[in-house]
């Protein structure tokens, strides 16, 4: 019985050629699919959600898998403005310049509670919400949320984007998107 009988072996299936076939797309799927898979993303770190978010980039969870392979520190190179903590009133203007030379498309992750709605700063001095400031896209729930969230945000956005290039709206959870 060591030795392996004839109908151990796998069928090949004779339907199948194993010649290259053809891919047929239109030019906005493919723009979109690359728009969506190729976002440069510019750090905007305020407080303890940055390490997270750094801890998302580095090697253990590794956010290049999905086309970001390192972020960028000026507007003009990246599309994806994460910001992750609280953000100050004497800030805000700094995080709308940089919002403002971003060029089109651009997109806003609200990392954490307190770029979310102030988190438990509720004081004169912090914003309650970035999206008083910029529009935002995705909110990235947490106090700070771990790196498997932001993947997931990220993951969302990629949704979003594929869905508004294609002009059709997508469902993702509770939430639709589009």
């Amino acid at each position: 019985m060591g030795v392996a009988e004839k109908h151990d072996l796998p069928v090949l299936d004779p339907t199948k050629s194993g010649t290259p076939g053809i891919v047929l797309t239109t030019v906005e799927q493919a723009v979109a699919w690359a728009r969506a898979n190729s976002i440069w993303p510019m750090l905007f770190g305020l407080a303890c959600c940055a390490i997270e978010m750094m801890a998302a980039q580095a090697s253990r969870y590794d956010m290049s898998r999905f086309g970001m392979e390192l972020m960028r520190a000026s507007p003009r190179q990246s599309d994806l403005m994460i910001v992750a903590g609280r953000l100050s009133r004497k800030m805000a203007p700094v995080l709308r310049r940089l919002y403002d030379q971003m060029p089109e498309p651009k997109y806003v992750v609200a990392m954490g509670d307190c770029a979310a709605c102030g988190g438990i700063f509720n004081n004169y001095a912090i914003v309650q919400g970035v999206d008083e400031i910029v529009p935002v896209d995705v909110y990235v729930a947490g106090c700070p949320p771990r790196p498997e969230a932001l993947i997931d945000g990220i993951m969302q956005l990629q949704k979003k984007i594929m869905a508004e290039r294609q002009g059709e709206l997508v469902h993702v959870g509770k939430q639709t998107l589009g």
